[in-house]
């Protein structure tokens, strides 16, 4: 079925211009990022995730930015989940940030490691009491015949942590991707978009090149 022209909706907005780019992406990020937060964008940090299995196989999937700072992008989950089995076999990955309403996505590509224990046990913490007993009821990407199982593995984790903090899983924590490159698009009207791509230089400078549509 071809996709009708009438769908299209223009999110145009005003140019990108080069001089209005901070040299840093991440203080760029955190700009546009707060922008889509005052916008009223639902879940302003899910993003998706695309990662490469041990035989080049991609999968995609939304995960949410729970941390970004000067050294990437945090994002929390199973160890034992397909996505980090990936990461294994490849820790190359690539993140977009899809912001329809506003006419603009950002996408990066760079390198997924875990992060410390401690950092992930400090998020953990901050979690509600329900998605703290959440990660220890999934065993995530795994095949079960219903969701009886979940609710029964849910109830046992409650009566198991009845009093007390949740301790952090042994199998569960974060992931920072460390960007490489960091694409800012803006749309424009005749498909003429404004793109902007930051590479990261040997001595962790940045360039800034303009992009084709």
């Amino acid at each position: 079925m071809q996709i009708p022209e009438e769908i299209k909706q223009d999110f145009s907005r005003e140019p990108l211009e080069r001089r209005n780019l901070h040299a840093d992406p991440l203080v760029q990020f955190e700009t546009w990022f707060g922008e889509a937060c005052d916008e009223g964008i639902p879940a302003p940090n899910a993003m998706t995730l695309a990662t490469v299995s041990s035989d080049a196989s991609p999968t995609a999937r939304t995960v949410l930015l729970k941390i970004y700072d000067r050294n990437g992008f945090v994002f929390f989950t199973n160890y034992g989940s397909r996505k980090a089995g990936q990461i294994k076999d490849n820790p190359e990955v690539a993140l977009l940030f899809p912001w329809f309403s506003m006419g603009r996505q950002v996408s990066v590509t760079g390198s997924a490691s875990r992060i410390s224990s401690a950092a992930s046990l400090k998020y953990f913490l901050s979690r509600s009491r329900g998605s703290q007993l959440g990660a220890w009821t999934s065993e995530q990407s795994s095949i079960i015949s219903s969701r009886d199982i979940l609710e029964t593995t849910l109830a046992q984790m409650k009566r198991k942590f009845t009093e007390g903090e949740i301790p952090l899983p042994s199998f569960w924590g974060g992931y920072r991707v460390q960007p490489r490159t960091i694409e800012f698009w803006q749309s424009r009207p005749n498909r003429l978009h404004d793109r902007f791509q930051y590479t990261r230089q040997t001595d962790n400078s940045w360039s800034i090149d303009r992009l084709a549509p």
